[in-house]
């Protein structure tokens, strides 16, 4: 099964083999096929994001909860389609796990990407690419008057 982070293939994503409804951990293997991301991008992300945490076997496997699935599943959301920069994307879930609005009134100006949704980055990456057109636009002109 494909996974591409949406809630209806997450709503499924658990009932795949008939024990995993009562499966409480998987292994890195198991939670590379299930969230479609690699195993060595799992073991990076475990150290740039403190909320994903798995716990580890006796014999150092690392072994993940339902919950670090689910905030795998996050983190490749905020990275891959929302285009958040790593240290954003730990901002945003730092944030929401403090209870502070992951919403912030940061200025437009500002291009960090950390707490904005998609759709106020992508105005302000247009409004930044109309100018940039225009300022090229100009110095084609200057050129071309040479």
């Amino acid at each position: 099964m494909e996974v591409d982070g949406k809630e209806s293939d997450r709503a499924n994503l658990f009932g795949e083999a008939p024990d995993s409804a009562e499966k409480a951990l998987f292994r890195i293997g198991e939670v590379s096929r299930l969230t479609g991301t690699k195993s060595f991008v799992l073991r990076y992300w475990e150290t740039e994001f403190p909320a994903l945490q798995p716990v580890k076997s006796p014999s150092g496997h690392r072994l993940y909860r339902r919950e670090d699935i689910e905030t795998v599943f996050e983190i490749k959301r905020l990275l891959y389609e929302q285009g958040f920069t790593i240290a954003g994307a730990r901002r945003y879930l730092a944030e929401r796990k403090d209870g502070t609005p992951a919403e912030s009134s940061e200025d437009d100006s500002t291009l960090t990407g950390g707490s904005r949704t998609l759709e106020a980055l992508s105005a302000n990456n247009q409004r930044l690419l109309l100018t940039l057109r225009e300022e090229l636009s100009h110095v084609l002109t200057l050129l071309k008057g040479r």
